[in-house]
């Protein structure tokens, strides 16, 4: 069961005032998806303590790097379901985690940092990695 939405709107809000584009539903997931030129970056957001103190602080992080991708959005896993089902589907052969962090060159996944990557790390790490996978796609 979803959690309440006042709860989770502070976590939402941590990476939509940032720039980063939310993708609520499946129409919206297939819109962002449709445009493959250039890089993008999707996270697949979630509750749990590692997107808390690393994942989202790391996208947001990296997103302030002089190289970073062209566009940046977020699915809500445990929240808009049937987004997250869909932007897993599209993301390509790689096992559902959240969180995760997929990079995208041309509409073809170049990158992947799963949950075990994430989870134990500081934001700071992480984003040195999405920085890393930038300086080499972007």
């Amino acid at each position: 069961m979803p959690y309440p939405e006042q709860m989770v709107a502070p976590m939402r809000a941590e990476l939509t005032t940032a720039g980063v584009e939310e993708l609520r539903d499946r129409a919206a997931v297939d819109a962002w998806f449709a445009e493959r030129s250039g890089t993008s970056l999707l996270l697949i957001n979630s509750v749990c303590g590692c997107a808390a103190g690393s994942a989202r602080p790391a996208v947001k992080l990296a997103m302030s790097l002089d190289r970073r991708p062209d566009r940046a959005a977020t699915v809500f896993a445990g929240q808009d379901l049937e987004a997250t089902a869909r932007a897993r589907e599209l993301i390509g052969d790689v096992p559902p985690s959240s969180p995760s962090i997929a990079l995208l060159k041309d509409g073809e996944l170049v990158h992947f940092v799963p949950r075990h990557l994430i989870e134990g790390q500081t934001a700071e790490l992480v984003a040195r990695e999405l920085g890393e996978a930038f300086a080499e796609h972007c």
